[in-house]
């Protein structure tokens, strides 16, 4: 018994002068026998066959739009789309987008005032929802559709068909063995189909041979990566129309309840309903935050928790519920993440009668590991001066729960805890703008309309303060008093539509691209027939889609687990033409469709 992993490489005979009707009958066999072949080769895939070289198209609107149909829906097309809308989100990530941030936006704006006019005709303000991204979209979309589509019902044809008959010529096939046998063509035929069953081929018996067919989860793989695409565009699309997301900043003893207008920041899909927003509300009652002491680490969080008061819907029963990082609340759909949390300095501001005329507790944006903290405290309202005239009055802050002390450094946190807070402050008085119209950034003041109190020497008037302490505003004009400290944690709101769907859809798209990989559509023949000596020819070849070093390995243990039914027969006493008559042409051409058939 001997394999090869390639065509029989038999020298063809020089065919012989003979009649011209006997060259036409050699001529016509030999093409139906490579037609035959070519046909076991056939449908190893579910790739579109293309048109016939110089095969008609059809003229004018019809033979263009054909031409178009089949260039969208070609895979190498689909590939170029997927290529150009990752390129097309580049922009989106570069340029700020009025839907994540107005305020960076008008920044950018600002500071590229030339480029404007370039980026709101090509939409680079709004490139999610742009013209041309929505085409390269809805286009990667059809494409993936119109190829899938066909291909599917061409996969559904294959499943339920049969193996193709084996072709006349086994030698041929990329992997091939023989021997004789002393046992008869029906038994060896009946042991093959068996064994090949036994090893989960879909096997047809044919005349004097047996088909068998494997590896249908290759094509199918490959379709339910293609399909798994789509679903990933789908939920894509449906996360981006209908997703929302919202951030709020949550003083201890302060609650939250999920209406648009309770939000410091909201964005949302171009298809969002206000109404969709699940009805709750909570309560942040504590706020508990550990850090690293001592070590190399010192100042490192170790452990960040908010306990809040949650009631869902509008008249929801209380509950104690806690919210870690990466631990979220979730409420019908939407999720609630702790995000980060600070100090608020507690500040009240008298006016020059003794009137309280502002208090409350301001939070302060950290700028460090440490918790150094910025902010501005800004009295809107309620403040006259010594003149009894309405101005406002405005402090720009810098918070710092440990403060390493008078003459040790700068006003720099030495350790996130409330071990030696200090709160520095220098006023300002006049217009803050906030009567504009224009949005503002409340961590930031706005001194451009307003002038800094000055002390008694004509200095900037600035003072640092512990808690209990009091600033005195120069004249009798007021004084601020640092009155404590609270806690604030920021939480974001999100709705995420389809985000459970795109997951199942990189899943399936996983094992979709696995299976289309490294498993390996193929086809194994079997033919036993009498030689002219009486004894039976075992014939096995195989064929895949494409080369591959375990088609000839399993070939081989194939024929190893027939041979061990049907052995090897005694060699005769004298050397016998055994292998089946063959056409004394075999053009190479021929060979070469077969090889070619395997692609």
């Amino acid at each position: 018994m001997s394999t090869t992993d390639k065509a029989s490489t038999e020298a063809p005979h020089d065919a012989p002068e003979s009649e011209d009707s006997a060259s036409a009958d050699v001529s016509a066999e030999s093409s139906a026998e490579a037609s035959a072949e070519a046909a076991a080769g056939a449908q190893l895939s579910t790739a579109p066959l293309e048109d016939a070289p110089g095969g008609p198209v059809g003229i004018g609107v019809l033979g263009w739009a054909r031409w178009f149909w089949r260039q969208l829906t070609s895979m190498r097309v689909a590939l170029i789309l997927l290529f150009m809308l990752s390129l097309a989100s580049i922009p989106g990530s570069l340029v700020p987008q009025n839907q994540v941030d107005l305020m960076k936006v008008a920044a950018w704006k600002k500071e590229h005032a030339s480029w404007v006019g370039v980026a709101e005709k090509l939409q680079l303000f709004d490139v999610y929802s742009s013209v041309w991204f929505s085409a390269i979209y809805l286009l990667l979309f059809i494409s993936l559709i119109g190829c899938i589509l066909p291909r599917s019902w061409q996969f559904v044809g294959q499943l339920t068909g049969r193996p193709p008959a084996a072709p006349k010529r086994l030698k041929r096939m990329p992997a091939y063995t023989t021997w004789r046998t002393d046992s008869s063509p029906d038994e060896v035929l009946a042991t093959a189909h068996g064994l090949l069953g036994r090893r989960r081929f879909r096997t047809e018996t044919g005349a004097g041979s047996v088909a068998a067919e494997k590896g249908y989860l290759r094509e199918a793989g490959n379709l339910i990566f293609h399909v798994a695409l789509i679903v990933m565009l789908i939920a894509f699309a449906w996360g981006q129309y209908f997703k929302s997301e919202g951030g709020k900043l949550v003083l201890r003893g302060k609650g939250f309840s999920n209406t648009l207008t309770q939000y410091d920041d909201f964005k949302a899909g171009g298809l969002f309903d206000p109404d969709d927003l699940p009805p709750f509300s909570f309560t942040l009652d504590k706020f508990d935050a550990t850090f690293e002491r001592t070590g190399p680490q010192k100042g490192t969080p170790r452990d960040f928790k908010a306990y809040v008061t949650f009631s869902d819907g509008a008249h929801g029963k209380p509950e104690k519920r806690e919210i870690q990082v990466n631990k979220p609340l979730e409420v019908d759909g939407s999720k609630v993440y702790l995000l980060g949390h600070g100090y608020a300095p507690v500040i009240s501001v008298t006016d020059s009668t003794g009137k309280v005329v502002y208090k409350d507790a301001v939070p302060m944006l950290p700028q460090d590991g440490n918790l150094t903290s910025t902010g501005a405290v800004k009295v809107t309202d309620g403040y006259k001066d010594k003149d009894g005239k309405k101005t406002q009055l405005g402090f720009a802050a810098m918070f710092v729960p440990t403060f390493a002390g008078a003459g040790q450094g700068t006003m720099f946190s030495q350790f996130p805890e409330l071990d030696f807070p200090a709160l520095a402050l220098n006023a300002w008085h006049g217009s803050l703008g906030v009567d504009s119209g224009l949005p503002q950034n409340v961590y930031q003041l706005d001194t451009s309309k307003m002038e800094q109190f000055k002390t008694e020497d004509g200095q900037p008037l600035a003072k640092r303060m512990l808690p209990g302490e009091t600033m005195e505003l120069p004249g009798g004009q007021g004084t601020v008093k640092f009155e404590g400290i609270e806690r604030w944690a920021t939480f974001s709101i999100t709705h995420q539509p389809g985000s459970g769907l795109a997951l199942a859809g990189a899943v399936a798209a996983i094992a979709g691209l696995a299976g289309s990989l490294f498993i390996q559509r193929r086809r194994i023949w079997v033919r036993a027939f009498r030689g002219k000596d009486g004894v039976t020819v075992v014939e096995m070849a195989g064929l895949g889609r494409s080369e591959s070093a375990k088609l000839p390995e399993e070939l081989a243990a194939l024929a190893g687990a027939l041979h061990e039914q049907a052995p090897t027969a005694a060699p005769p006493p004298a050397a016998a033409d055994t292998a089946p008559e063959s056409d004394p042409a075999e053009p190479a051409e021929e060979a070469e469709e077969v090889e070619g058939e395997r692609a």
